[in-house]
């Protein structure tokens, strides 16, 4: 007889918001790439929008729902599509945007959301030569944020500085796929085209644990860190069926566990929630979000459930721990994109007592930081500081950010290749190439004039 396992998340169950409950008549962006468009916290949702002439994102007050307007403000700073976007976990009013246009950009929200276009970031980040598209905050560190780009390059950056760091180059001979902290952000894991997941020590630019063809497929990767410092992946076999895997960073050779899904050709996003060990997988195109508990008991990565709908997902958003409703057992809440709204999924474990579940609710990431910037550069690192859900969550006053600008450490070093240009500097040659032209175009006309006006008074006389 097989014995059931015992999960007390075994019985979760997913359910999609009333129509009224929605974000109504948004057009989500068409770009093609694989990042989840959308980033929530507990006040707002921000949504990658289609956009004329540049890149831009809505961000809405959590209960702005409904038909949003045309005319909806949004954030359009960039010059080209933007691909990804991450809120800050320290500052619920700052987000980072990363862009085809080669710039990071992080944005301060205003208290209760826009009410004009916001085009002017906070501070713009160059040191790219190609798109962005990752960008993802230090979960304990103020202020420091990771981009990559489809220049294979990282850079780790001092926000409130505008200073790059660190960069790590030449440890991805192609496009990164995905980047991520590990729990206390002193490690890094990415996943790589060239079917390598890698563990990077960031501050001695040193990768300290690799696993070459970690999934087969060609199609692309997914690797983040758990709390325990194991790694789980998503990818594709050789014969294109998608599959998840869990790695121990200091015995890669063999995964830990490997489980084949089904033979649909998504990119699985994770969502993981650090508190519980479950994780969500959403596929882009997918209609369902599946979830697993992981354990230290074989075979590791439980299954647990799947949550159905009948419109598939362009992407997704995943709320905070502290942005959930206590008092209703809801342990995740999804953002999920669709062509034209974003309609939020709330997954609940069923409970009879009002009370507080405490074992559902362990201690969880404040918004807090554990250490300043400096520190962190400096070798520092700092466990995220927890807060008790017990009373829910009620949000502080969030200091503006504050930008100081110095000049780049990394200015110093010889300019890798020409291209490394910023796009402002592009920009501006450009604009002095036309208005050359332009300064020449007029000097000829001057000059057929004169010449007209010569003959004409020839022909007088």
């Amino acid at each position: 007889m097989r014995v059931v396992r015992a999960s007390k998340f075994r019985h979760v169950f997913g359910q999609a918001l009333k129509n009224d409950q929605c974000y109504d008549d948004i057009r989500v962006s068409r770009v093609t790439w694989d990042s989840s468009f959308c980033a929530v916290n507990p006040k707002f949702v921000a949504i990658i929008i289609e956009a004329s002439g540049g890149g831009a994102f809505l961000v809405l007050p959590l209960l702005k729902t409904g038909r949003i307007d045309k005319a909806y403000p949004t954030v359009c700073g960039h010059t080209g599509p933007v691909l990804d976007i991450d809120w800050c976990p320290h500052n619920d009013h700052v987000i980072a945007s990363g862009s085809e246009d080669c710039t990071v950009m992080v944005w301060q929200i205003p208290e209760n959301g826009l009410v004009t276009p916001l085009a002017e970031p906070v501070v713009v980040l160059e040191g790219h030569s190609k798109r962005v598209g990752i960008v993802t905050w230090h979960p304990t560190a103020r202020n420091v944020l990771m981009s990559a780009g489809c220049d294979n390059l990282i850079i780790i950056w001092n926000v409130g500085t505008g200073e790059a760091m660190i960069q790590l180059e030449d440890m991805h001979p192609d496009v990164i796929f995905s980047a991520c902290w590990s729990r206390n952000g002193a490690l890094i894991c990415t996943a790589c085209k060239d079917k390598n997941i890698r563990v990077i020590d960031p501050r001695k630019e040193k990768i300290v644990a690799e696993k070459d063809k970690a999934h087969d497929g060609a199609r692309p990767m997914r690797a983040i860190f758990l709390a325990d410092g194991n790694v789980f992946t998503t990818g594709f076999s050789r014969m294109s069926e998608r599959q998840l895997a869990l790695w121990n960073p200091k015995s890669m050779e063999e995964p830990i566990s490997v489980h084949e899904l089904d033979t649909s050709n998504g990119v699985l996003l994770p969502f993981y929630d650090a508190d519980t060990s479950v994780v969500y997988l959403c596929g882009k195109g997918d209609s369902s979000i599946r979830y697993f508990e992981i354990t230290d008991e074989a075979p590791f990565v439980h299954y647990l459930n799947t949550f159905s709908s009948k419109e598939p997902q362009r992407g997704m958003g995943y709320m905070p721990k502290r942005g959930l409703d206590v008092n209703k057992c809801e342990i995740a809440r999804f953002y999920k994109l669709h062509e034209r709204k974003c309609e939020p999924i709330i997954m609940t474990v069923p409970r009879k007592s009002d009370l507080f579940q405490d074992d559902l609710y362990p201690d969880t990431a404040g918004p807090d930081c554990a250490i300043e910037a400096e520190d962190w550069f400096d070798g520092k690192n700092g466990e995220p500081i927890l807060i008790s859900l017990k009373n829910g969550y009620v949000p502080g006053k969030n200091r503006d950010l504050k930008v100081v600008k110095k000049s780049n450490v990394l200015e110093g070093k010889p300019a890798k290749k020409a291209a490394n240009t910023s796009p402002a500097e592009r920009k501006l040659e450009e604009l002095l190439r036309e208005v050359k032209s332009l300064r020449d175009l007029v000097t000829l006309q001057d000059r057929r004039i004169a010449k007209l006006e010569d003959q004409m008074s020839k022909v007088a006389i």
